[in-house]
């Protein structure tokens, strides 16, 4: 009876007894004891088919619910015509209050209206940076505690406004964090955080 060195299909290599016409026998039973079990390779080969599925499933899922360019368009005239109509009822409509904290939602409010009736000279939804993400998911100090967004915002509102009166001219701007909510842009007021 000799040594050798065999060597199986997944490269791994040991020593196995041969001897006469069992040779290439005990070589196969050598590599087949080292490899896993047909059906656990089969397993992970379903596992990786129904993540790649998933994953595809779930990147559609993502990009249907995604608000598109003409719903973005079409929430930034809304806001527009209802901030320079001074329509305070429409303003207030885009707050998403479930959750809220009392005080923070009359603060919202308070600055919904508080810009209304001026001129904008500028309007639209941009995407988070960085660091609105960080900002939007950190507690804050509220009226009542700590409150956090209750809905994950996916856009920035940000609003150039222009006022001129007699008195002379003034323009200021303001950003909101927006979330969609039942495919539709809102405004989400703090309220305690979960």
């Amino acid at each position: 009876m000799t040594l050798a060195i065999y060597r199986c299909p997944n490269g791994q290599s040991g020593i196995a007894r041969a001897g006469g016409s069992a040779t290439t026998f005990l070589f196969e039973l050598a590599c087949a004891a080292e490899m896993e079990p047909t059906t656990v390779a089969a397993m992970k080969s379903s596992t990786k088919i129904f993540t790649v599925a998933g994953a595809l499933v779930l990147t559609l899922a993502f990009g249907i619910v995604a608000a598109s360019p003409e719903q973005e368009k079409a929430f930034t005239d809304k806001y527009k015509a209802a901030m320079e109509g001074k329509d305070t009822a429409t303003l207030e409509s885009f707050l998403y209050t479930q959750g809220s904290d009392p005080q923070a939602l009359e603060f919202y409010k308070m600055m919904q209206s508080g810009g209304a009736g001026g001129k904008i000279s500028k309007i639209e939804l941009v995407s988070l940076t960085p660091e609105d993400v960080k900002k939007a998911t950190t507690p804050m100090d509220g009226p009542t505690g700590k409150v956090c967004l209750n809905l994950k915002p996916t856009k920035k509102l940000v609003i150039k406004v222009e006022n001129k009166d007699a008195n002379g001219s003034s323009s200021s701007s303001s950003e909101n964090f927006v979330a969609e909510k039942d495919g539709k842009f809102v405004i989400p007021v703090p309220g305690p955080c979960k």
